[in-house]
C-alpha cells in the first residue's frame, strides 16, 4: 500500500508540474514540465527490464555486497551501476534506486527541459534554476527542519540518502541520513551507502567524512545522527519553513 511521503512536499518544484509513477519497486515521484506519466513508466519499465535480464543470468550482481566486476556486454544502466560500486567499495546493487532515477531523468529530457526524478529519496535533478530537498533522518531534531540547497545552472546534478535507522536500504551503519551530492546519481546512492557503512557513533562522522571526500566524484556531503551533523564540499543547507496547519 502506498503511504505519502512527506519529504516529496519539499522539493522546490518552481512551475513544474509533478506526478507518481510506480512499477513494482519502483516508485518515483517527477516534476516536469508537463505531465509523462506513460512515458515515464514506459520508462522505467525499460531501465527495470534492463537490470532484472542482467541479473537472471548473473545472479551474483543481485547478491554481493562487494564491487562486481563485469565480464562481457552489459547495459549502460548495468555498468554505471558497477562502476559506481567499485569507486565506493560496496555492491552494484546499492547504486539500483539512484541509477533508476538517473537514467530515467535523462532520457525524460527528450520530452522536457527541465525535470527532478526522485526514487526513494535518491534524486536526480536537471533544472535551470535552484531546488531544495528536504531531509527526512528519522528521529534526529534537524529532520524536516533543514534542506539541501542545489543550483543545477542547467546541469545533472543528483542527491542520494542513504540511513541506517530508517527505510528498506541495507546499511552497517546507524546514521540517521548520509546525503551525497554528485554529477552521477548511481555514485551518489553508493557512495551514500557506503559512507553511512562508516557510522556506527556520533564520534564516527568526522571519520565517515574523510572517506567520502575522497570518493572520486562526490562534491558535497551531510551526515546527521541524532544532534549531530557533519557536513563538506558544496553544501548549502537551509532552513525549512513549517507548514501552516
Amino acid at each position: 500500500m502506498y503511504k505519502e511521503r512527506a519529504y516529496r512536499n519539499l522539493v522546490a518544484r518552481n512551475n513544474l508540474v509533478s506526478f507518481r509513477v510506480a512499477v513494482k519497486e519502483t516508485d518515483l515521484f517527477v516534476h516536469a514540465v508537463k505531465h509523462l506519466e506513460d512515458v515515464t513508466r514506459d520508462l522505467v519499465l525499460k531501465h527495470r527490464g534492463y537490470i532484472e535480464a542482467y541479473i537472471q543470468e548473473n545472479q551474483e550482481f543481485a547478491k554481493t555486497l562487494n564491487p562486481y566486476r563485469i565480464n562481457g556486454p552489459a547495459p549502460i544502466i548495468i555498468k554505471d551501476m558497477a562502476t559506481a560500486g567499485e569507486k565506493t567499495g560496496v555492491g552494484p546493487m546499492a547504486a539500483v534506486a539512484g541509477a533508476i532515477a538517473e537514467h530515467v531523468g535523462k532520457d525524460l529530457l527528450s520530452y522536457t527541459d527541465e525535470v527532478v526524478v526522485e526514487n526513494g529519496g535518491d534524486i536526480f535533478i536537471k533544472t535551470d534554476s535552484p531546488v531544495t530537498a528536504g531531509i527526512f533522518a528519522g528521529r534526529s531534531p534537524f529532520s524536516m527542519h533543514i534542506g539541501l540547497r542545489v543550483d543545477p545552472m542547467g546541469k545533472p546534478v543528483s542527491i542520494c540518502t542513504s540511513s541506517g535507522t530508517i527505510g528498506h536500504s541495507l546499511s552497517m551503519g546507524k546514521a540517521d541520513a548520509v546525503c551525497v551530492i554528485s554529477e552521477s546519481a548511481s555514485l551518489a546512492d553508493a557512495a551514500a551507502t557506503s559512507i553511512g557503512n562508516h557510522v556506527a557513533s556520533k564520534t564516527d562522522i568526522q571519520k565517515a567524512i574523510e572517506f567520502g571526500k575522497n570518493i572520486d566524484g562526490v562534491t558535497g556531503l551531510v551526515i546527521i545522527m541524532g544532534d549531530r551533523i557533519g557536513l563538506y564540499g558544496k553544501v548549502e543547507i537551509v532552513p525549512l519553513k513549517a507548514k501552516k496547519g
